[in-house]
């Protein structure tokens, strides 16, 4: 089974995405990080592909947004991230 495309679009000091990260790292899974502290283009890409998002992380996996870090941990938790990632 291959490993689905993952992206994360973070800002700089944001816990919930160091924590995000640090989950998918565990995990062993490559990932994109898009860095969006200071706006512009790529936060409009973020809130284009995960209409109503406003905060960071956002997770994306094969292009559906899975949400932040409390989102994908709770997937985790209840076993249900890993067959999403192809783990």
């Amino acid at each position: 089974m291959s490993q689905p495309k993952v992206e994360i679009y973070t800002k700089w000091g944001c816990p919930y995405c160091v924590a995000a990260k640090a989950l998918l790292d565990k995990k062993g899974v490559s990932y994109d990080e898009i860095d969006v502290t200071m706006g512009g283009a790529k936060r409009a890409e973020m809130v284009e592909r995960v209409p109503g998002a406003s905060t960071v992380p956002q997770v994306l996996i094969d292009g559906t947004p899975f949400g932040g870090f409390d989102d994908i941990n709770a997937l985790d938790r209840q076993g249900k991230l890993n067959p999403v990632l192809g783990l």
